[in-house]
């Protein structure tokens, strides 16, 4: 299998590549700002990693998603979940407390949700950020499959491949994040 991880420009981004190069044959990340549409159509599966700021300040992120979001699957974390949700018409809200560096607990709502599979009862997730979709603004094209705090912390979409996290499974807040990709992995 190969991935193609979309870099933000997120140190995290290091991180997703080491977890996932252990599992695939072939991992290669590619900036958001140098994207090879053509070049994108080799790999099975696509990664939109973590980054600074809202998704509308990478503007190669829509027409990505908008290219692929019909024929490969395709994981958003953190902005790229967020990217993910924008694409599809979610709002994105400003927390009042920004989330950096903690830890909370997942709330899986949709227990056949492939990505929590096999995960242990409680699931401890890692945050680093100050923006989540908006639980009062969410399309219907997408389900909730899981929330912390009663914020949404992950999406999958209704008829395409598409999933988004909010945490960061790469972090080592988030002990069964190998774990949630492993299962990503092999849809």
């Amino acid at each position: 299998m190969n991935v193609l991880i979309v870099d933000n420009y997120d140190s995290f981004t290091y991180n997703l590549f080491h977890l996932v190069d252990a599992m695939v044959q072939k991992v290669i990340i590619v900036r958001n700002d140098c994207i090879d549409f053509e070049m994108s159509n080799n790999f099975d599966k696509i990664i939109l990693s973590p980054g600074p700021g809202l998704p509308s300040e990478s503007p190669q992120l829509f027409p990505f998603i908008d290219y692929f979001h019909k024929t490969k699957s395709i994981l958003g974390v953190c902005l790229g979940h967020q990217a993910i949700g924008e694409f599809f018409g979610c709002k994105l809200l400003n927390l009042q407390k920004v989330k950096h560096g903690e830890y909370s607990s997942l709330e899986i709502i949709d227990p056949q949700e492939p990505i929590f599979r096999g995960l242990n009862d409680k699931v401890q997730i890692g945050h680093y950020h100050s923006w989540v979709i908006d639980p009062n603004h969410i399309t219907n094209e997408l389900n909730v499959t899981s929330t912390s705090d009663g914020l949404i912390m992950s999406i999958s979409h209704k008829k395409y491949d598409l999933k988004g996290l909010q945490f960061h499974p790469e972090s080592v807040l988030t002990p069964q994040g190998a774990k949630m990709l492993s299962n990503w992995l092999m849809l």
